[in-house]
């Protein structure tokens, strides 16, 4: 296997990096995709660790803001739950 890499022509191993560098930027998109599907980049998601009994070790606002925050992700998941609900229903109609 040395020979056969020794024998090629000066300059192969720009293709090889080319090929990685292109299955890199094409896994990158990929996993992006899938963020920006499911919600991935929310600015507020630091706000969801907290619960009730962290009122007291947070400002008012900021515990307004995380209450508003927990409703609007229930919200969604009760949205993202319910489409999935009807996408396994629709398929079990075809069959």
């Amino acid at each position: 296997m040395a020979d056969y890499f020794n024998s090629l022509p000066d300059g192969w191993t720009i293709y090889v990096w080319l090929i990685a560098a292109a299955g890199i930027l094409i896994g990158a998109g990929f996993f992006l995709r899938w963020a920006v599907k499911n919600f991935q980049f929310d600015e507020d998601i630091k706000y969801l660790v907290f619960d009730e009994t962290d009122k007291d070790k947070m400002s008012d606002e900021d515990y307004q803001q995380a209450k508003k925050v927990t409703e609007e992700q229930e919200a969604l998941r009760n949205k993202v739950l319910k489409k999935k609900a009807e996408a396994r229903a629709a398929k079990h109609a075809q069959r």
